[in-house]
């Protein structure tokens, strides 16, 4: 029991050692196929290992389901009427910013554009969740595979909750000893502040880590299964559960820089603090994101390149079990630090740069305006944070045009697919971006000047394609590059 409750990855396998162990004379005859090869010379599947160890853990891990299963958890969303929620939020957050200005009108926006992104995210959860989990073999070996990531995932969570409480101390003491007579607060009050702020963005990068790992490894199965049925159907399957993770980890990001502006924008504005150095106080939120970012991807990475190293070194070289075989435990655990390094420390290190850009540029936003003697320095500090609201709803757009598309014309390449899609959200996004520049970088002391911005924001969306279409050319095996390395290898 301690050591489910410390690490139940290691206690499922520990626990079907010990059924294999104390299984009948035929369950532990049947393992040996695990170690020696067939009359055929190859290696007997796991179908044919009736009671073995995939059979332990299978009977292990139904034992210990969880309450909510996914299937309840779609048939919840399913039952939801989302649209005339969705209608709901939409009339009363129009209503709200036309009807208010300044920092609620933004606010307003900003949280309406939030929320109808978190309802989408939800509905792409339950069309995912309501498919099918493919056969018996395949859900055996999933389950093993996503009882080990969140068994990691306790494990790591309660170690960089330990060290955050630390660090937020350390930063409390370092904001404490210096003079903060730029920031327009007392020290104590700034070191309480960023302290505060960390501990939030940590929890905020923490959930966002949390949340890509929960649809990895319950979208990995069924992509898997729909694929067997369906190239283009594993296909849809695989965007959705991809862009669920993506609109809700954005969408967390921009809420919480906007609860905790608005709550240090209500405490302190009132005692006088100026419109520009409010940024400074939410810096903490950044500092947070990007520590649990950090343990995140290291650790993970290590975990998966471990698992993998040792899973080719036990399993290829000494036994001989071919690679990726779910019979050695090792492949598992290398599946595991795949979900917990690349799709959980991806979305933790996409949320803390998020994070980071949001508020740096509220800094800079703030102190332009502030040293330009600028008529609004509110648009200017809430540019970023409309910018990315907004953005939620294009790459939205983006994706459902992705499901409107003759996705069966392009089925021999998902990145044409991808591409094209990307470009239907480039060309909205590119439409938006000079819409708000011209809304909320205007002034009348430079009137032409958000003609430059909007121009950098467009060199910005430029090269991202640029780096898609480069990076495509040298990695597309239909591209001459990859074609001369495999010539060579011959």
């Amino acid at each position: 029991a301690p050591l489910r409750r410390c690490c139940p990855f290691v206690a499922v396998c520990a626990e079907a050692m010990i059924r294999m162990r104390t299984a009948p004379s035929g369950a532990q005859q049947d393992m040996s196929g695990y170690n020696q090869p067939s009359h055929h010379g190859s290696f007997r599947s796991s179908a044919d290992v009736e009671g073995g160890a995939i059979g332990a853990v299978q009977a292990f891990l139904q034992q210990s389901s969880h309450r909510w299963s996914d299937q309840k958890i779609a048939r919840r969303i399913a039952s939801v009427q989302w649209e005339p929620i969705s209608i709901g939020v939409a009339v009363v957050g129009f209503l709200l910013f036309v009807s208010t200005s300044g920092i609620v009108s933004y606010m307003s926006l900003i949280f309406t554009l939030c929320f109808l992104a978190l309802i989408y995210a939800l509905r792409l959860a339950g069309n995912v969740l309501r498919l099918d989990e493919g056969t018996a073999e395949m859900q055996s070996v999933s389950n093993a595979i996503r009882e080990g990531a969140e068994g990691y995932m306790a494990v790591q969570y309660g170690y960089i909750f330990k060290l955050a409480g630390l660090v937020a101390a350390l930063v409390w003491i370092s904001y404490a000893l210096r003079d903060t007579e730029n920031a327009g607060v007392s020290s104590f009050t700034m070191a309480t502040v960023t302290s505060v702020g960390f501990l939030l963005g940590a929890l905020c990068s923490a959930f966002a880590g949390y949340v890509g790992l929960w649809v990895s490894v319950r979208s990995n199965i069924r992509v898997a299964s729909a694929a067997t049925r369906s190239y283009t159907e594993g296909l849809q399957v695989c965007i959705e559960g991809g862009a669920f993770s993506a609109v809700m980890v954005v969408s967390v990001c921009i809420l919480g820089i906007s609860l905790l502006y608005s709550f240090c924008y209500a405490v302190f504005h009132v005692a006088g603090l100026r419109d520009h150095q409010i940024p400074l106080l939410v810096v903490g939120y950044g500092f947070g994101a990007s520590f649990t970012a950090l343990f995140m991807q290291l650790g993970g990475g290590i975990y998966t390149k471990a698992a993998d190293v040792g899973a080719d070194m036990v399993g290829k070289v000494e036994v001989g079990i071919p690679e990726d075989d779910p019979r050695n435990p090792a492949v598992i655990a290398d599946l595991v630090g795949d979900n917990v390094g690349d799709c959980a420390g991806s979305s933790a290190d996409i949320f803390e740069s998020i994070a980071a850009e949001i508020i740096g540029a509220m800094i800079l936003g703030g102190t332009m305006a502030s040293e330009g003697q600028l008529e609004n320095p509110q648009s200017y500090i809430f540019f970023p944070l409309v910018i990315h609201a907004f953005d939620l709803a294009v790459s939205s757009i983006g994706i459902m045009a992705l499901k409107r598309m003759n996705t069966s014309a392009l089925s021999g390449d998902p990145m044409a697919l991808m591409k094209r899609g990307y470009m239907v959200a480039m060309t909205l996004g590119f439409t938006e971006f000079c819409m708000c520049t011209r809304w909320l970088l205007h002034t009348e002391k430079a009137p032409s000047a958000w003609m430059h911005f909007a121009l950098c924001g467009a060199m910005g969306m430029l090269c991202s394609y640029v780096f898609i279409a480069n990076t495509q050319y040298y990695t597309d095996y239909n591209y001459d590059p990859v074609k001369r390395i495999a010539r060579a290898s011959m």
